[in-house]
């Protein structure tokens, strides 16, 4: 594991979406490369360098088999996105 930013300070029941707003404007916060993106939960919204799963769609790893492929273009995504 690789740690490439830390904001100490907020509290527990933060929404994550908001501490991530925060990380990103500060002067000196947390910048994601031009070409390059976060893959974050779905406890935030897609925006510049992040790169969130649809909401409503199964999204466990798990949860696809040879049998039980994914139905939709969004249940691939969350696919590959589980497994990245």
């Amino acid at each position: 594991m690789q740690f490439i930013y830390i904001l100490p300070g907020w509290d527990g029941s933060a929404h994550d979406g908001r501490v991530l707003r925060d990380a990103i404007s500060r002067p000196n916060g947390l910048r994601v490369p031009e070409d390059q993106y976060y893959l974050v939960d779905v406890g935030y919204t897609n925006a510049r360098g992040c790169l969130a799963p649809y909401r409503g769609q199964r999204y466990h790893l798990g949860g696809w088999t040879p049998q039980k492929p994914p139905r939709s273009v969004e249940e691939y995504f969350h696919m590959r996105h589980a497994r990245a």
